[in-house]
C-alpha cells in the first residue's frame, strides 16, 4: 500500500492522496461501521508520509463524519455503510478549492442566520465575548493597524452566540480560507475597515436588543461592500 513516487505535489495534494488510501485501505480489510484503523504512526510508515499528513487527512475526513477518534482510543470508521463512504470520499477528492467569490458567498448566508439566531439565543455571556471582540477590533482599526483577524473574531463569536455548533463549526471552517483571501486580496485597504466599526456595533446591538430582523438588516449592510467588491475583482 506504500506510494510508489515521492509526493512533490502541494498540501492539499497529499492530502488528498492519503485519503484516496485510507478509502483503499477500509476497502482492502473490509473495514465496517466501528471499526479501527492502524495507528497514525502505522499509517504514515504504510503511506510513506508524514505522521501530520497523516494527521491532516484523518481531521479532514472527520470533519465530514467519515471517521470518528477516540482520546486514547484511537480512529474508527463512521457508522455509514460503505457504499455511501466510498461515494462520499470520491467527491470530497473532486472538490476544487473554492474561490474568493465563493468564500464570501458562503460566508454571508452563515451570517445572516447565525446573527438571526445569535439576537434571539445570546447569553450575558456571549454578549462579553461580542463586546470584546467588538473592542479589539476598534482599536485596530483606529490605530491604522491590521484588523482582519479582529474583524473575524467578531463574527466567530456570533456564530457561537447563535447556539448552532453546525453552523459554528462551519464558521471555523471557512475562516482560516477567509482570511488569506482577505489579506491576498487586500481587502481591508478598500476603505472597509473604518466604516466597519460602526457596521460591526449595528450588529452587536442589534443583538444585545434581542432583534433578529435588525441584526440581518444590519448584516446585509455589512456586508454590501464587501459583495459589490468581490464581483470587481479581476
Amino acid at each position: 500500500m506504500k506510494l510508489e513516487a515521492p509526493l512533490k505535489s502541494d498540501n492539499l495534494n497529499i492530502k488528498n492522496l492519503i485519503i484516496s488510501q485510507i478509502r483503499d485501505l477500509i476497502n482492502f480489510k473490509n473495514l465496517e461501521p466501528g471499526d479501527k484503523l492502524p495507528s497514525e504512526r502505522s499509517l504514515s510508515e504504510k503511506f510513506s508520509v508524514s505522521r501530520s499528513n497523516v494527521r491532516d487527512a484523518i481531521h479532514k475526513l472527520e470533519t465530514y463524519g467519515l471517521l470518528y477518534s477516540i482520546p486514547q482510543s484511537g480512529t474508527f470508521v463512521a457508522n455509514i455503510g460503505v457504499t455511501a463512504l466510498n461515494g462520499m470520499i470520491d467527491d470530497i477528492l473532486r472538490l476544487e478549492k473554492p474561490d474568493f467569490k465563493d468564500l464570501v458567498e458562503t460566508r454571508i448566508l452563515l451570517e445572516l442566520k447565525t446573527a438571526g439566531l445569535a439576537a434571539s439565543r445570546r447569553t450575558e455571556e456571549d454578549l462579553k465575548q461580542l463586546k470584546s471582540a467588538l473592542e479589539a477590533y476598534s482599536e485596530k482599526v483606529l490605530n491604522g493597524q491590521d484588523a482582519v483577524q479582529e474583524d473575524l473574531l467578531f463574527h466567530l463569536a456570533i456564530a457561537k452566540a447563535s447556539g448552532n455548533s453546525s453552523l459554528n463549526n462551519l464558521m471555523l471552517m471557512i475562516t482560516p480560507e477567509i482570511i488569506t483571501n482577505f489579506e491576498k486580496h487586500h481587502v481591508c485597504d478598500k476603505g472597509m475597515a473604518r466604516s466597519g466599526i460602526q457596521e460591526h456595533l449595528d450588529i452587536f446591538n442589534a443583538i444585545k436588543n434581542q432583534n433578529p430582523m435588525e441584526a440581518k438588516e444590519n448584516v446585509k449592510v455589512h456586508f454590501k461592500m464587501l459583495y459589490q467588491y468581490c464581483y470587481n475583482i479581476d
